[in-house]
């Protein structure tokens, strides 16, 4: 096990690679050499309170609007019809006789109660949380104007091939796997020459500047992982 020391000259926005990184020896679990590390990325400048993007809800919304309003106006309907003198409706009347006739404590109150239970919660989900989890907020830019309502986003399988492409330019990186999610970005990488802890210091550099780049709002903690290609 190896640490490395933050440098205290280091100046703000660079990576500060946290005392994981480690390699095994051959012979290991997997028999295969590796080398790992974790590095907190702190983009560029001061920080600002990321946003997430609220989805619309157009389907869940409309479906449930659908629902509601057929439900209501055939409701409506019957209770319009059995004051006008005509018999109630069969099953509104075997829906009352249900209700009436059964316990509380009875199976299929308990499941009706428990789904309807469950569909409220749903919809509270849908209604106070923002959706679009594949977004990520992107900086604002210096010179917009604090009144001025414009905000990016990037896809975040756009930037784990934007990051991939970055990691192929690496020397001795015969292949790479990068997932971005919203709060870290995993690298995978096999290497078939040079030395695996300086393919993955190479690596470090390569995915900061490449998370720089990208100009998200929320810092991501980044994790290089580096190994040897299984032998055939």
């Amino acid at each position: 096990m190896s640490e490395h020391a933050p440098d205290p000259k280091e100046p703000a926005g660079r990576t500060g690679r946290l005392p994981t990184a480690a390699r095994a020896p051959r012979g290991g679990s997997d028999g295969m050499e590796q080398s790992l590390s974790a590095a907190a990325y702190e983009g560029g400048g001061a920080k600002e309170k990321a946003r997430r993007f609220w989805a619309r809800r157009r389907v869940p919304a409309a479906i449930l609007a659908a629902l509601a309003t057929a439900g209501v106006g055939l409701v409506l309907y019957d209770v319009a019809a059995v004051r006008a003198g005509r018999k109630a409706m069969t099953w509104r009347r075997r829906i009352a006789g249900e209700l009436a006739g059964r316990p509380l404590d009875d199976p299929w109150m308990i499941g009706g109660a428990a789904a309807a239970l469950l569909i409220g919660l749903w919809l509270l989900a849908l209604a106070l949380t923002p959706g679009l989890r594949a977004l990520l907020a992107m900086r604002r830019p210096a010179g917009l104007t604090g009144g001025a309502d414009v905000r990016g986003g990037l896809h975040r399988s756009a930037a784990a091939l934007v990051l991939r492409d970055r990691a192929m330019e690496v020397a001795g990186v015969q292949s790479v796997r990068v997932d971005v999610g919203r709060r870290k970005v995993k690298a995978r990488a096999l290497a078939h020459f040079r030395g695996l802890d300086e393919v993955r210091g190479d690596l470090d550099a390569a995915l900061t500047a490449g998370l720089r780049e990208l100009g998200v709002a929320r810092p991501l903690a980044l994790t290089v992982h580096v190994r040897r290609p299984p032998k055939r």
